[in-house]
């Protein structure tokens, strides 16, 4: 009976010992709380871009309507070489798919050929001619831009967008050289010969409306640079040149020429610039402990 009574105080002392050195363990800290990673938008940008323009024009047009009343056929040519593009802008990412700027552009000179074949009747009698063109055209261009951003896969955001705004089409250094093949005189007298053409015009500008649809593709390179590959097709309005002058006397004739309805496909390389200093977390959830 003794033992016993000893086997029970010495279970005693154990368990007492066991709580005291339980209550002397300190206790373990919650785990940290990490905050979410930055959002991937908000905040003001800069942005820059380069690229080159695809010009077309819809047609050309002396302004006296009178050249073109006795065509009995008439056939017109264009081309234009690609131009360098340069512009700067500043926008805001309004969240993860919505943003929009503003962006002003240069856009070189472009150098224009156009070719014009036509039949015509001069008292009476039908004759033939052509007319060969050249000049230079550059723009000044001011666009509000929208952009839709549409979802990211492989750090590839593709975004459609469109503006509004205004250009500034200047054409300089423009030459008309042709030829015609026709009788001068009538009746058995006439003559039929061919007879060279030449007139030139100055410098003319004209501001316009414009408008653009745009397409690309954008890759962030860090946090605050972002990388695009973008197309546009840009309306860009009418062109002028000055009164146009007779090449051989430099006399006035009082018209000019017209480009209407110019557009392009333009293709550029463009970067954008976070300006947002500060990092957009979201608020941490309340800590809960139980007991």
């Amino acid at each position: 009976m003794r033992s016993v009574k000893i086997l029970m105080a010495a279970g005693a002392a154990s368990l007492v010992a066991s709580a005291a050195m339980a209550a002397d363990m300190p206790i373990a800290p919650p785990p940290a709380y990490a905050p979410p990673p930055t959002e991937d938008f908000g905040g003001w940008y800069l942005r820059g871009d380069i690229g080159f323009s695809n010009q077309q024009v819809k047609d050309v047009r002396h302004s006296d309507p009178t050249r073109y009343t006795q065509l009995t056929s008439f056939d017109q040519t264009t081309t234009f070489d690609t131009a360098g593009i340069f512009g700067l802008g500043v926008g805001y990412q309004f969240n993860n798919w919505f943003r929009a700027d503003l962006t002003g552009q240069y856009r070189g000179k472009s150098n224009f050929k156009g070719t014009d074949t036509f039949t015509a009747t001069n008292t009476g009698f039908p004759y033939s001619g052509v007319d060969n063109y050249s000049a230079s055209k550059s723009e000044l261009l001011f666009l509000a831009n929208a952009y839709v951003d549409l979802g990211t896969w492989w750090c590839i955001t593709p975004f459609i967008g469109a503006g509004v705004g205004a250009a500034r089409v200047t054409i300089s250094n423009f030459t008309d050289v042709g030829s015609n093949n026709l009788f001068v005189g009538a009746g058995p007298t006439a003559i039929y010969g061919t007879y060279p053409s030449y007139a030139l015009a100055g410098s003319g500008s004209q501001w316009n409306f414009a408008w653009a649809a745009h397409a690309g593709l954008a890759y962030k390179l860090s946090p605050n640079m972002t990388m695009e590959l973008a197309y546009s097709y840009v309306d860009l309005g009418k062109g002028t040149t000055a009164s146009d002058l007779r090449a051989y006397d430099s006399a006035t004739r009082g018209n000019s020429f017209k480009f209407n309805n110019i557009t392009s496909h333009d293709l550029k390389l463009g970067v954008r610039w976070n300006l947002d200093a500060g990092p957009f977390y979201a608020a941490p959830p309340p800590l809960m402990r139980k007991g």
